[in-house]
C-alpha cells in the first residue's frame, strides 16, 4: 500500500484526497504510460556513478549549525532520515571516533550512493531504503531498538542531487521528463507528474496547486493546463512551465522574487505543488517525526530542516505537543495572534503536552554568507529539541 489509510493531508484537505482518489482510478497501466513517455525511468547505479564522479553532489544545508546542536558525541548512534549525497553523513563520521550512521534515504541513486559510502566506512554505515512510513520497519530489520538512538537529522524536501538530473523532472529550468518520484522505479504503479496534470480534472487540479503551493493563481493555471492538454499530453518539465507561463501576460513571468531578490519563474509554485502530492511529503514528513518521537532516548537531539512554510508549520506544532492526528484546514495556514494572555496560556499547555523541549525557541536560518554560498539552502529553517 503506498499510502496510509489515516493520513494527515486527506483529512485536511478533502479535495485533495478525492483528487488523489480519482487518480489512483482512472490511471492507464504502468506499461501503457512507459510506453506513452509520461513517466522518466532510470538506472539508480548509473545515476549513482554519475554523481559519483563528482567533487560533491550538492552543499550540505547549515552544516555548522547541524553539528553543534546535534552535539555528537563518540560511540552514539545517528539517524540522518534523509541522506541525500551524503553530506551531513559525511561530516557527522568526521565529528567523533565510532560513530554510527544511519543512512536513509527513499530515492534509490542516494541509497547507491549511501552503499559506496558504507564501504569506505566498514560498520559505520548502514544503508536504508525506504520512506520515513516504512522507517519503523527497516530500523527493526536492522535490530535498533526504539529509545536507543542517540541523535537524528532531518532534512525535508526536495535534494539538490534531484534537482540537478534533468531526468528526474523536478527542475523547471532544465528540461526532462515530467516526473517528480523521489522513490524512482521502486513503485511502477505510483503516479508521476505527468499523471497528474494529464488525468486530474481543473478543479482537482487547483485543489493541489492551493494546498500545497500556496498559489494565488490556482484556477488560473489549473484552467491553462486542462486547455493545453487538450491538444497534446503534457510530458516535459520545460513544457509544463510554458504552459503555465502563458496563462500570464509576459511581463508577469518572473514578476516574482525569491529570498534573494533574485527573479523566480512563476511555475515554482505549481512544480512545489506537484512534486509534494505526488510524494504525499507532508504525510511522510509527520510519519517520520512520530518514528524520531519513539526513536530518541531520553534526551536525545531531533534537527530538522524544513524549505517551506507548510514544512515549517507542521514540525513547529508536532514538536510543541499539538495533536495533529484529526487535522482540519487551518493547521496548515498561519495561525491567527491573539492577545499576550492567550498565547502565554497556549504555550503553558503545549508545553505539559508535548514530548520536546526546545534547545532554542526561535527558528535558525542561514546567515548571508551561507545563502552566498548555497542559494537552494536560503529558505531553509532549522529547528531542534531534546526528547523528554
Amino acid at each position: 500500500m503506498l499510502f496510509h489509510s489515516s493520513p494527515v493531508i486527506w483529512k485536511t484537505h478533502v479535495a485533495v484526497w478525492r483528487a488523489w482518489r480519482t487518480l489512483m482510478t482512472s490511471l492507464p497501466s504502468s506499461a501503457f504510460r512507459t510506453s506513452s513517455g509520461f513517466c522518466g525511468s532510470s538506472d539508480p547505479s548509473e545515476e549513482a556513478s554519475s554523481v559519483s564522479a563528482d567533487k560533491a553532489p550538492h552543499t550540505p544545508v547549515m552544516l555548522k549549525e547541524v553539528l553543534h546542536y546535534l552535539d555528537i558525541q563518540p560511540a552514539q548512534v545517528v539517524l540522518d532520515m534523509t541522506f541525500g549525497g551524503g553530506g551531513h553523513t559525511r561530516a557527522i563520521l568526521k565529528t567523533a571516533p565510532k560513530v554510527t550512521v544511519l543512512a536513509l534515504d527513499r530515492d534509490p541513486t542516494a541509497f547507491s550512493l549511501a552503499q559506496h559510502l558504507a564501504k569506505e566506512h566498514p560498520g559505520r554505515v548502514k544503508p536504508l531504503l525506504g520512506r520515513f512510513s516504512e522507517l519503523e520497519t527497516l530500523l527493526s530489520n536492522v535490530n535498533i531498538k526504539p529509545g536507543s538512538i542517540d541523535a537524528i537529522l532531518l532534512d525535508a524536501g526536495c535534494s539538490s542531487m534531484q534537482m540537478d538530473q534533468a531526468e528526474r523532472g523536478f527542475s523547471l529550468s532544465k528540461d526532462g521528463p515530467l516526473d517528480m518520484r523521489m522513490d524512482g522505479e521502486r513503485y511502477p504503479d505510483m503516479p508521476c507528474a505527468a499523471d497528474v496534470v494529464n488525468t486530474l480534472d481543473q478543479q482537482a487540479l487547483a485543489s493541489i496547486l492551493t494546498a500545497y503551493g500556496e498559489e494565488r493563481h490556482a484556477r488560473k493555471i489549473a484552467s491553462a493546463i486542462v486547455e493545453a492538454r487538450r491538444v497534446s499530453p503534457i510530458t516535459r518539465t520545460q513544457q509544463l512551465a510554458a504552459v503555465v507561463a502563458g496563462a500570464f501576460p509576459a511581463f508577469v513571468l518572473y514578476a516574482r522574487k525569491d529570498r534573494l531578490q533574485r527573479p523566480a519563474h512563476v511555475a515554482t509554485k505549481t512544480f512545489q505543488a506537484l512534486r509534494i502530492f505526488v510524494n504525499d511529503e507532508l504525510n511522510e514528513l509527520h510519519a517520520g517525526l512520530n518514528v524520531a518521537q519513539a526513536a530518541l532516548k531520553p534526551g536525545g537531539r531531533l534537527c530538522v530542516i524544513t524549505f517551506h512554510s507548510l514544512e515549517d508549520r507542521l514540525v513547529k506544532r508536532f514538536l510543541r505537543g499539538e495533536d495533529l492526528s484529526n487535522l482540519d484546514q487551518y493547521h496548515f495556514s498561519p495561525k491567527k495572534q491573539g492577545s499576550r494572555k492567550e498565547r502565554v496560556v497556549d504555550e503553558e499547555r503545549d508545553c505539559k503536552s508535548a514530548c520536546w523541549f526546545p534547545v532554542r525557541r526561535k527558528v535558525i536560518t542561514p546567515g548571508k554568507n551561507d545563502v552566498l554560498e548555497n542559494p537552494r539552502g536560503r529558505s531553509a529553517k532549522l529547528r531542534i529539541a531534546l526528547r523528554c
